[in-house]
């Protein structure tokens, strides 16, 4: 028997995730979760730009240096499409982004690097833990609004470049691999803390997450998300050298 070409394609979209956002905005609670999404997305790409052009100064080279300003203007240029979508929706981007200012600028405060090696650490874990939380939720969203988030997750340069970075610099000096590898568990468990609070705290959202929304996720699959996201994070620390 012969396997239909189409038998590993993922099943075609439903509810909400096959609406465009004109269809799907007249839903007042799925309008403000996008929002909310919206609004933490926008200030997570202005941090992650300020970080990194910080990030810089501690380059040990002037192409390291440079590498880095080309990743916080990527950065910058995401942050701009997040703002402008929310402007097109006839949302206050500053208001937008307001509510989640305290918690993202707690968590890089928490999670400050004290070296050039743990930056790039952070820019390739603790980014990615993020981008992986966002993209989950993605799948569940109205096609417009999709293509924006996905578009906006789209990596940097940092993956590759940090990877390098790092597993030279392990091999040059073993020792280096136990301070990194407790440094991205701490990262680990700080990001998803903070994933978990910003959604608690915002009821639109953490409604569509639980499935308060057509579409949405069931208590069952947020722990499924959270397991996914776990597990994404342990190969990459395998891809940096690191346990774990």
């Amino acid at each position: 028997m012969e396997t239909p070409d189409n038998a590993n394609e993922a099943p075609a979209p439903t509810g909400i995730a096959a609406q465009d956002w004109a269809a799907a905005s007249t839903e007042p609670q799925y309008r403000a979760a996008v929002v909310d999404l919206l609004g933490a997305l926008a200030y997570g790409e202005l941090a992650a730009f300020e970080r990194l052009a910080e990030d810089a100064k501690l380059a040990p080279t002037l192409a390291d240096k440079a590498e880095l300003a080309k990743m916080a203007s990527a950065e910058f240029h995401h942050f701009e499409r997040l703002t402008e979508r929310l402007t097109a929706i006839e949302v206050d981007p500053a208001g937008a982004m307001e509510p989640f200012a305290k918690a993202l600028d707690e968590f890089h405060h928490q999670t400050a690097p004290s070296d050039w090696l743990e930056g790039l650490v952070k820019a390739y874990v603790g980014d990615s833990i993020a981008s992986d939380f966002y993209r989950e939720v993605a799948a569940r969203l109205d096609s417009d609004t999709r293509s924006l988030v996905l578009a906006v997750l789209d990596d940097t340069g940092q993956a590759d470049f940090a990877v390098e970075k790092v597993r030279a610099a392990i091999e040059a000096d073993p020792r280096v691999g136990g301070r990194l590898a407790l440094w991205a568990r701490r990262l680990m468990g700080e990001a998803l803390s903070q994933a978990q609070r910003v959604v608690a705290d915002r009821d639109a959202l953490s409604t569509m997450l639980v499935g308060g929304v057509a579409d949405g996720f069931d208590l069952a699959e947020v722990g499924r998300m959270f397991s996914r996201i776990t597990e994404a994070h342990t190969k990459r620390m395998a891809a940096l050298g690191l346990a774990a």
